[in-house]
């Protein structure tokens, strides 16, 4: 009996597979209170906390690194979740990159679109409990890749 080619080739590399999992990066909020918030200069995501994005030497801070949300050619920067869990696009200024919040012409970094963070009228509005601008809430969370 002859085992199928693909199927071969998954039972084989099925040891060396591995899960990429996601690194918690704190919440983009303007709440200077929340020990979370990247607002926060003396909380857990401070600029010289080792894994955040206010840090400049970290892979997620540093505008060299292509997992950084500071780099404008970033292509695995960052991702954002709102509080139900969902996707918000990446937290980047890469102004190319179609999930940007840096892409102003797409559908997370529009200051038109309701799914933008820069629409304050939208997602970005300030008086919304889940907004990341509200100066009282918990704003939205980030991740890395490890």
């Amino acid at each position: 009996m002859q085992i199928p080619r693909p199927l071969l080739c998954l039972v084989l590399s099925a040891p060396f597979m591995q899960t990429v999992q996601a690194e918690d990066l704190g919440n983009l909020s303007a709440n200077p209170f929340l020990f979370d918030s990247t607002a926060n200069p003396f909380g857990q995501r401070s600029p010289f906390a080792p894994n955040g994005v206010s840090n400049s030497f970290s892979l997620s801070g540093s505008p060299f690194s292509n997992q950084s949300a500071t780099n404008p050619f970033a292509t695995d920067a960052p991702r954002l979740y709102d509080q139900q869990g969902n996707y918000r696009g990446k937290l980047s200024t890469n102004p190319f990159d179609l999930d940007s919040t840096g892409n102003r012409f797409r559908r997370y970094g529009s200051p038109f679109s309701p799914d933008s963070l820069n629409n304050p009228y939208g997602a970005g509005n300030p008086f919304r409990s889940d907004s990341p601008t509200n100066p009282y809430g918990q704003g939205w969370k980030i991740e890395g890749n490890r």
